[in-house]
């Protein structure tokens, strides 16, 4: 996944409400977002190459996602897929800043990565690229994509926009009917305008790959956007949306499903 936008306890209504674009190779095997085989209130989709997920959410009352860090164009060498680390958290019970805390000696072992972990009360985010860091998320609008935490890039200034404008529309407020009142989310997931050069950043790809990756949605024969995921936890439930595409965009399916969340013991 190459671009989330989030608000953390920034609305009446929602304690975490955040959009998401999975960019990957289109011929990489994936299961549709559906319950973990293995944990049947764990919801989100799943990497069938090394068993790990993008992104994920548990009625439980847990939320895990990850994007890739880019550092030019060496490919990873490290043994271990940031995937699993979403599956494993949301599977789990251990506190986020405890797991952190625990994933701290081995975080080089896995591929550079950008990881959220919200463990129904704390929402953290860590890094181990260039080196391993952890923190809380303050408050507010956030974007993560495949720099560092709030880079400014012009896909993440687009995304935090557009999650900002609905939810101070009446849409927000609406009751949940499947995906109508997310039309403005997903749109803006969509938009697959280049940004201009001189505001790309430089990630050591060359601009022509800067530029292909530079909208929000990824059109690619070979690789590109395959799924946008629209999340939105209120005090009750997890409203979990995916819509999924194949090569240059082709419509793929959609999901839509209500976690209702369970008292916490």
């Amino acid at each position: 996944m190459c671009l989330i936008a989030l608000a953390w306890q920034h609305h009446p209504r929602y304690r975490l409400a955040l959009i998401a674009n999975r960019d990957e190779a289109h011929q990489r095997p994936t299961a549709a977002a559906g319950p973990d085989p293995d944990s049947p209130e764990v919801y989100g989709g799943r990497d069938l190459l090394q068993g790990g997920s993008w992104l994920m959410a548990s009625s439980a009352g847990r939320f895990a996602a990850v994007t890739n860090v880019r550092a030019g164009l060496n490919p990873e060498v490290a043994p271990r897929s940031r995937g699993g680390l979403v599956r494993e958290f949301v599977r789990d019970r251990i506190g986020a800043s405890d797991y952190l805390d625990a994933l701290r000696p081995d975080a080089a072992e896995f591929g550079r990565f950008n990881l959220l972990l919200w463990d129904g009360e704390a929402l953290m985010f860590a890094s181990n690229h260039p080196h391993f860091v952890a923190r809380p998320v303050a408050p507010g609008v956030h974007a993560m994509s495949n720099g560092a935490f709030d880079a400014p890039w012009p896909k993440s200034t687009h995304a935090t926009r557009a999650l900002s404008s609905w939810l101070d529309s009446s849409a927000s407020t609406a009751p949940q009917s499947g995906t109508d009142q997310l039309e403005m989310l997903l749109s803006a997931l969509a938009d697959s305008t280049p940004a201009p050069d001189e505001a790309l950043p430089d990630t050591g790809v060359g601009l022509e790959l800067e530029r292909m990756l530079s909208p929000p949605f990824v059109l690619g024969e070979r690789y590109g956007t395959r799924c946008s995921t629209v999340v939105l936890i209120d005090a009750d439930s997890i409203a979990f949306v995916e819509r999924r595409f194949g090569p240059n965009g082709a419509a793929g399916g959609e999901s839509a499903t209500l976690l209702p969340l369970s008292p916490r013991s």
